[in-house]
């Protein structure tokens, strides 16, 4: 049992009778995948229709890693081939997955081959450490899982230890049929059920923890999302929203194209602010930014809204006012979070991938700094909300920008949100020229910080502030304007540079 075979140019045994032993192409690997238990459990029916939808986002999944790959159904199991072994990192991003083996050997459904192929295989690495075996069978075979794990485990045993407890190295068997596939990985996908088995909902986004986290768990329920983004502070507060919207098209909506549509809220929060009694305006802004959202989703045929509220996390989400502010809403309100403490969600976030960016996202909706409704009755609302012209919400939603999340690059979010054509009013201009292009003039009231500096002085910024950075070619002030929008700053760099300025016309 000990010996090693002789072998023809194709890895497969030579002409002495024995089965034969398929090969691996070493440009290529396989792999086993487990479908998770609640997809496992659904009816004949139902089940073929998520199977389906598996495939069609694993394969998703495969192709966005940029290598592809073949995806054979076989009912409890998925068979993956693909080009590299770390293609399939983006399998453990596959709503539905339980987790997945890289196939170390495919051998027939024949015990004396089975043994003797997991002894050559495996001998090296149980070598000196704790060892279990492990095997599963359908089909019909002469041989039980028993027998397979008591040999093989024998034919191991000369080199490490047996414990069934903790082992540090599990040798897996899958026989299926004829065939029968050895493994010792194994690595756990996020469960759930696959994207788009659930129908489609639009989630209220707003660029923090809670709505990115929200957004998540439904998706892992098998729903599709649409996003909708009530943007109350201009072209970085944009930016910032679609950078954690990207982590959940990208990394977590595989078979799916999400569109993040952006409405412009600016003048129905100065309305608001005109004609509401100020400690009803974060309960009224939140009834608007419902009204908006669900005239996207009737637009698009979603189903529900889903929010990132959290019952008494903030003044505005208590349970009083969570009902006065779903009263307008026409569509079911899903709150994945009501449940959940702050701790939670960002350690959810971290998992996920958006709790960093999320953390430089800065709180816009808060729009009240005094003390707001916390006992809010659906009537009073109403009465609040009545002077409040709704048609500029309908106007907002009908203006809106719409962007296909996964079509967004890096060069787009730059090219669109990094640069300004005007300081607007009550900007701070930041003169960020190198010491070499200095000839002495100056924008009256700006600030001058030499670009070795500017690490030291960015965090002593006012974040509630704007800022605009000149230079003379505009390198120096979109590079420094990138860097404060990415930790949190309300940050551009002017178009045209020092000549606008010097011209009056900014």
């Amino acid at each position: 049992m000990s010996g090693t075979p002789d072998t023809g140019a194709d890895g497969q045994a030579a002409g002495d009778g024995s089965p034969r032993v398929e090969s691996v192409a070493s440009d290529e690997a396989r792999f086993i995948l487990r479908l998770a238990a609640e997809v496992a459990r659904k009816s004949n029916r139902t089940r073929r229709r998520f199977h389906k939808q598996l495939v069609v986002n694993l394969k998703d999944a495969l192709n966005s890693s940029g290598t592809g790959g073949s995806v054979i159904d076989r009912w409890s199991r998925l068979f993956v081939t693909v080009p590299k072994a770390d293609a399939m990192s983006a399998a453990a991003r596959v709503f539905g997955v339980s987790s997945f083996s890289e196939v170390d050997a495919v051998v027939p459904a024949d015990l004396e081959t089975i043994v003797r192929v997991g002894h050559e295989t495996y001998r090296e690495a149980v070598t000196g450490r704790r060892y279990a075996v492990a095997a599963r069978r359908t089909g019909r075979q002469s041989f039980s899982s028993r027998d397979i794990c008591v040999q093989l485990g024998a034919a191991l045993n000369p080199y490490g230890t047996v414990d069934l407890t903790t082992p540090e190295v599990t040798v897996s068997v899958e026989v299926r049929d004829d065939r029968a596939y050895l493994f010792s990985s194994r690595v756990e996908g996020p469960g759930g059920l696959p994207l788009r088995v659930q129908g489609r909902a639009v989630c209220l986004i707003s660029g923090g923890f809670d709505s990115a986290v929200a957004a998540w768990l439904l998706l892992k329920r098998g729903v599709a999302l649409d996003y909708v983004f009530c943007n109350l502070a201009g072209p970085a507060f944009e930016r910032s929203v679609i950078q954690v919207t990207r982590v959940l098209a990208d990394r977590w909506s595989y078979g799916d194209r999400p569109r993040i549509h952006i409405v412009d809220f600016g003048e129905a929060v100065r309305e608001l602010q005109d004609r509401v009694t100020p400690r009803y305006w974060q309960v009224v802004l939140k009834r608007l930014m419902y009204r908006a959202a669900g005239q996207v989703a009737v637009e698009i045929g979603a189903d529900a809204l889903v929010t990132g509220e959290s019952l008494g996390q903030v003044s505005s989400q208590t349970l009083r006012n969570l009902r006065a502010i779903e009263a307008v809403a026409a569509l079911p309100v899903l709150r994945p979070l009501v449940g959940f403490d702050k701790e939670e969600i960002i350690r959810i976030a971290k998992h996920i991938g958006t709790a960093a960016l999320s953390a430089r996202v800065r709180e816009y909706c808060a729009i009240l700094e005094g003390k707001p409704v916390t006992a809010a009755k659906v009537g009073a609302v109403d009465r609040e909300e009545a002077p409040v012209d709704v048609a500029l919400v309908d106007r907002a939603v009908e203006l809106r920008k719409i962007l296909d999340v996964r079509a967004v690059e890096d060069a787009d979010l730059n090219r669109d949100y990094l640069w300004i054509d005007a300081v607007p009013a009550n900007a701070r201009v930041i003169d960020c020229r190198p010491a070499h292009h200095d000839d002495g003039w100056r924008h009256p009231g700006s600030r001058r910080v030499l670009p070795r500096d500017f690490p030291a002085v960015a965090g002593s910024l006012n974040k509630d502030s704007s800022y605009v950075l000149v230079c003379d070619n505009g390198i120096q002030s979109a590079e420094l304007a990138h860097l404060l929008q990415t930790v949190g700053y309300e940050a551009y760099a002017l178009r045209g540079g020092t000549r606008v300025l010097r011209r009056g016309t900014a």
